[in-house]
């Protein structure tokens, strides 16, 4: 069996656009993109703590280093410029590599330049002390 997990994440990042009249996406700096792992036209999870509101769309690589955070399209709709966001990323993986994957973490400041990388913890560590999993 297959499972869906977080591969990455770009985390807090502000919409510098919102781009109503363009083909739908989001537009992200092509330096987060490499250090959050995201490829382009992969489909990402776009979360916007301002409102709630949750959707999916492909990554457009934008300018490197530009802090380039733009919702497109019908997308644009959703947000507004200076909305705070996390774009998910997500694998497949068997559960076996679900047990031991690490997903990457970029944390950005307000200007969607890059202040810290993380890998997190093995999830599934603790969860197994404290419930037996797979015991």
């Amino acid at each position: 069996m297959m499972r869906s997990m977080m591969k990455s994440k770009i985390h807090c990042a502000h919409v510098t656009e919102a781009n109503l009249h363009y083909q739908g996406s989001i537009t992200i700096d092509r330096h987060l993109m490499a250090l959050a792992d995201i490829l382009p036209n992969e489909r990402v999870q776009v979360v916007n703590k301002n409102n709630g509101a949750r959707l999916e769309t492909y990554v457009i690589p934008g300018e490197a280093h530009s802090g380039a955070m733009c919702l497109n399209g019908a997308a644009a709709r959703l947000v507004m410029a200076g909305d705070e966001i996390i774009v998910i990323s997500y694998g497949d993986m068997t559960t076996e590599e679900a047990m031991s994957y690490r997903p990457r973490v970029v944390f950005v400041d307000k200007n969607n330049h890059p202040v810290e990388i993380k890998d997190h913890e093995d999830a599934f560590s603790e969860y197994e002390e404290r419930e037996g999993f797979l015991s």
